[in-house]
């Protein structure tokens, strides 16, 4: 696979929202970018925030932005952070739920942002998503 196509895109988000009601968490929202960055999918349940469209496209873009997941950026030095969200316009969100998207070679295919309950839930929703299309979720910093 040289590229995360929209039917794949579609599965993941398919996933991540089956597995968010599995666990029965807040209503969802969840974004594919590619490996460029750029949206391919985006889905939002009813009842989830306005803002969570920013949060889980901000935490993806982190992530593939970085190479690993958001968690990992929640960490970094609060003048680390400034200078990263600036140099991205604002489109950067340090908190768990996105994750880097890789084939089992390592070839990173985009990132999924997951925004809806708890960082924690939602990186764990993203994560199970990503498998269960037998991709590979990274979330190493």
């Amino acid at each position: 696979m040289a590229h995360l196509s929209l039917s794949v895109a579609d599965a993941i988000i398919r996933a991540a929202l089956g597995e968010s009601r599995r666990l029965a968490l807040k209503p969802m929202t969840v974004a594919v970018l590619d490996a460029g960055g750029h949206m391919i999918a985006c889905s939002r349940e009813d009842g989830s925030g306005f803002l969570r469209f920013e949060l889980a496209t901000g935490k993806a873009y982190g992530a593939l932005g970085f190479g690993f997941g958001s968690r990992g950026l929640q960490d970094k030095s609060p003048t680390f952070l400034a200078g990263a969200i600036a140099a991205s316009g604002g489109r950067l969100v340090p908190a768990a739920g996105g994750i880097v998207i890789r084939e089992d070679s390592g070839f990173v295919l985009g990132a999924i942002g997951v925004s809806g309950d708890t960082s924690e839930a939602d990186e764990a929703v993203g994560l199970e998503a990503v498998r269960e299309v037998g991709l590979r979720g990274d979330i190493g910093t």
